[in-house]
């Protein structure tokens, strides 16, 4: 019986130089895919920080820790504004998003995209008004107007944005101001205000221009912030943080002394 079985030749043991190719190939190779992944990585994030999300979404970093990719919100949107990223749009993977430019938010009044949420990475809380859900207070982004590129700051008569934002004469209002070099014509200048706008888009969906001279973009992204050190002394509310303040001193060597002695003080100069 053992003659008749196939004779089996043993591999021969790799010598050291081949096992050291080998070993060398396949950390390039790892070292390689790695790279790929931190690559799309760091891609997705950068990109993460520009994308525009449904009503209702939580800040970017808590949302992409809670929405668990079910696209439920995108089948409930009936005007399909929302998007899911796919693989290859370099955006993270399975998350909802969408473009104003291509189509906006339409401020839908019952908001079908955020009760559907079953994670809360769209809060309900957010976009509620005297226990009803009010698009109005949604802060989906801001719009921002490159006056360079508006031809309303050109002195050509425009009111495209104006005229599509559904808070007609709240987010968006129009400034006029004489235009001095034809001394004849008024500028109607478009003006955005933070506290009314929501970020729908259907502004910058409206923009005449080839690529929109305004345009949507997250808040965090729009907005400066300045900080507790200044205080709007005409803003009673405002003003009242003023109520628990306590006075810091502070004292360096140079403070110690009267200014006219600081300055007359010649230091090391003999």
């Amino acid at each position: 019986m053992s003659e008749n079985r196939p004779k089996i030749e043993r591999k021969k043991p790799l010598s050291d130089r081949r096992r050291f190719i080998l070993t060398m190939a396949r950390g390039v190779g790892v070292t390689a895919l790695g790279g790929l992944v931190w690559s799309a990585y760091v891609d997705e994030v950068t990109a993460s920080q520009l994308l525009l999300r449904p009503p209702g979404a939580i800040t970017e970093k808590d949302f992409l820790k809670t929405c668990i990719k079910c696209g439920l919100c995108v089948e409930a949107c009936p005007y399909d504004t929302l998007l899911l990223a796919k693989p290859g749009d370099n955006k993270p993977l399975g998350t909802p998003y969408f473009i104003p430019r291509d189509i906006p938010c339409y401020m839908c009044p019952d908001i079908p995209c955020v009760p559907v949420c079953p994670t809360g990475a769209l809060d309900e809380s957010s976009v509620t008004t005297d226990d009803k859900l009010d698009i109005n207070v949604a802060e989906m982004g801001l719009a921002v107007i490159d006056d360079e590129s508006c031809i309303a700051f050109w002195g050509i008569q425009c009111d495209a944005c104006y005229r599509a934002c559904p808070l007609l004469g709240e987010a968006i209002t129009i400034v006029y101001e004489k235009n001095e070099r034809t001394g004849k014509h008024a500028f109607m200048k478009p003006i955005v205000h933070s506290n009314v706008c929501t970020g729908c888009g259907l502004c910058e969906q409206a923009c005449v221009t080839e690529k929109a001279a305004i345009f949507v973009l997250p808040r965090e992204v729009a907005m400066g912030r300045v900080g507790n050190y200044y205080i709007k002394g005409w803003d009673k509310e405002d003003e009242q943080r003023l109520e628990n303040a306590e006075e810091i001193h502070t004292q360096t060597e140079i403070s110690k002394e009267s200014a006219i002695d600081s300055l007359n003080d010649s230091g090391d100069l003999y």
